[in-house]
């Protein structure tokens, strides 16, 4: 074998190792990424699947960490392993002040210190398994942030959390949501990943406090609260007959997934655009 050929040889080796390693890198995004393509695989044989639809998915990445919110303080709960975000205690604008007619007025300040599974087609799925838990009822959850040792948010500290001390509309500004900021409109039709668009994230780093899925919450639900609520740490009514939930889901327009819009429903309704998320008081973390 002269050397050329010996160069040849090699040079076809390398390629073919190079080829083998792309083509396990693009089987591990595949099998990592098995929601999407699952979700595109059934629009394809629902004849739905389009290249919006595709171009909407995939936007909710953004792999470019320029303009992300990086979290502040952040621990891993003891018993689930859920990482939790630090949100400080201090003063913030809670609802709107431009409708006063509307559930979410007045804006004011306020200082804050197992689903059913056969209704719920992504639970046990390891596809699935960042995905938000959903088709839950409001008892179910306050049930699954006990046994954490947590417990579910307020509106308020909701609220806080989702749009820091600035009175943004939107975790991320005042901007318009885009496919790459939030899950909503009917853009890609269900709830995805907890962990999907960081460019969404609110002041405190926190993801999906818009859109997605809407979340239960603490208080008894009174569309009128807004105007005597407390000043510091508002609890929510004593009694009612429909609990808070906050968030808005991967349905709902712009309008319904602004950080100050509020939702009831019956504590005993579960749904697939239902879901939640535990909090603990910082002096009580452990």
């Amino acid at each position: 074998m002269n050397a050329h050929s010996y160069r040849s040889t090699v040079l076809a080796r390398i390629a073919m190792i190079l080829g083998f390693v792309f083509l396990l890198v693009v089987l591990f995004i595949c099998i990592w990424n098995l929601d999407i393509i699952l979700r595109l695989f059934h629009d394809y044989q629902s004849g739905s699947l389009t290249r919006e639809k595709v171009t909407n998915d995939l936007a909710s990445f953004d792999l470019d960490p320029t303009f992300r919110i990086a979290p502040g303080m952040t621990r891993r709960s003891g018993k689930d392993g859920m990482i939790q975000l630090y949100v400080p205690q201090g003063e913030f604008l809670m609802g709107e002040s431009d409708h006063p007619n509307s559930n979410h007025y007045p804006q004011q300040t306020d200082n804050c210190t197992q689903p059913a599974i056969a209704f719920n087609p992504h639970y046990g799925k390891w596809a699935y398994r960042d995905y938000p838990v959903t088709y839950i009822t409001w008892w179910q959850a306050r049930a699954y942030c006990a046994w954490v040792g947590k417990r579910l948010p307020t509106e308020a500290e909701y609220e806080k959390a989702a749009r820091g001390t600035d009175g943004r509309t939107y975790p991320w500004g005042n901007e318009p949501p885009t496919p790459a900021l939030a899950n909503f409109g009917g853009l890609i039709g269900e709830a995805v990943s907890a962990y999907r668009y960081p460019l969404g994230a609110s002041p405190y780093g926190a993801l999906g406090m818009s859109g997605n899925v809407r979340e239960w919450v603490w208080d008894w639900f009174d569309s009128k609260y807004y105007a005597h609520s407390p000043y510091a740490n508002p609890q929510g009514p004593d009694n009612g007959v429909e609990r808070s939930m906050r968030g808005g889901s991967a349905e709902e327009d712009d309008r319904e997934i602004a950080t100050y819009r509020r939702y009831n429903h019956d504590p005993l309704s579960p749904g697939l655009s239902r879901g939640f998320r535990c909090v603990e008081s910082a002096g009580l973390a452990n």
